[in-house]
């Protein structure tokens, strides 16, 4: 797996997994959970809180980009992401082209 994703459909904001993983989890400003970290994804505490869901809203996905299911960007049919999903950059990103973000 190389990301987790938080199905933000089904998120229903309990928090259970923010209890028990918050190395990966915290909640959003609208209140749900979102993950926070894609480092370090063999943990147990993070295969608990998967598990832990109750509307299984997080799930771990081979694919680079962070979409969830709802996504129509094309990448849930292997085409490449078009997505801002994938930027990592903060606020204040400097980084100038990089293909991740559109704040150049």
């Amino acid at each position: 797996m190389k990301n987790v994703i938080v199905d933000k459909e089904k998120c229903i904001g309990c928090g259970a997994c923010i209890a028990i993983d918050p190395a990966h989890f915290d909640f959003s400003d609208e209140g749900y959970s979102e993950v926070i970290s894609n480092n370090n994804l063999n943990t147990d505490e993070l295969k608990n809180a998967m598990d832990s869901c109750p509307t299984n809203a997080i799930y771990g996905s081979d694919k680079d980009c962070k979409c969830d299911e709802s996504c129509d960007c094309g990448c849930q049919n292997g085409e490449p992401c078009t997505c801002d999903n994938n930027c990592e950059c903060d606020e204040e990103c400097n980084c100038e082209g990089c293909d991740c973000c559109k704040h150049e």
